[in-house]
């Protein structure tokens, strides 16, 4: 049986790592991304080998599409030296921006930004991805539960993510005949440092929240990281095609 190794990216931070080592701790070896802040991506390396699973992390900006071939070659040749492999099993699409502004008065530049981490640098980078994606293999995309419900100020942000879902269909369709299911994961409100940290660090906005969900608190970043180690496993690979909603029971 083939080791499994997990690509995660923008796994520097937030959910990213936590998901990083919750499938660490399962055995599974990571390749996480991070943009620019390089010692924190060295910082969750070196936990993930505490654990006694082999990581290692690249430098890729989701918002630049043209890096994508050079990225997934840089893949392939780390494949080849450290796992003597040509493949990889699990792709997370995690990476991403928060920007909060109304729809009046989103910016063109905000909306470009939104479009080319969340929807244009997901599907290209996918793409470059998949011949070093193992058949068999399980894709996940993180959307939000913004798409589901609507709050002032998100209108660029779930737009791109509501694309991302629809997208997940199609992909789950077209990779079918390789045996890869392809699922996307929508968190609720977590408390991390994403769009500023205002959910963990506004106590008026961290109780509102817990007053709309029915298990009557904010999420943990260990709760959407232990999910998605779930659904990136062999266990659930007939879960095909779906959007699963992990909020606690958000506006219910």
């Amino acid at each position: 049986m083939n080791q499994k190794i997990a690509l995660i990216t923008g796994g520097s931070r937030g959910l990213g790592r936590n998901a990083a080592l919750k499938l660490a701790e399962r055995g599974v070896d990571i390749i996480l991304t991070y943009r620019s802040q390089e010692s924190e991506a060295q910082a969750v390396v070196a936990e993930i080998e505490k654990s006694g699973a082999k990581a290692i992390a690249l430098k890729l900006d989701v918002a630049d599409s043209h890096s994508f071939p050079a990225f997934a070659e840089q893949v392939k040749n780390h494949l080849q030296t450290i796992w003597q492999r040509d493949s990889f099993d699990y792709l997370l699409n995690n990476a991403g921006v928060g920007v909060h502004a109304s729809f009046a008065e989103t910016t063109e530049a905000q909306f470009d930004q939104l479009m080319n981490i969340h929807l244009k640098g997901v599907f290209f980078l996918t793409q470059a991805l998949l011949p070093q994606l193992a058949n068999g293999g399980s894709i996940l995309n993180v959307s939000s539960g913004l798409v589901r419900f609507a709050l002032p100020g998100y209108a660029a942000y779930a737009a791109m993510k509501g694309g991302i879902e629809v997208l997940t269909k199609y992909l789950a369709k077209e990779l079918g005949a390789r045996n890869i299911n392809v699922n996307v994961l929508a968190p609720g409100a977590i408390e991390t440092d994403f769009g500023g940290g205002a959910v963990r660090d506004n106590a008026q906005l961290n109780a509102f929240v817990a007053s709309q969900t029915a298990l009557g608190r904010v999420g943990l970043p260990d709760d959407i990281g232990n999910v998605i180690a779930a659904l990136l496993s062999e266990q659930t690979h007939w879960v095909n095609a779906q959007r699963i909603e992990a909020s606690g029971g958000m506006f219910l």
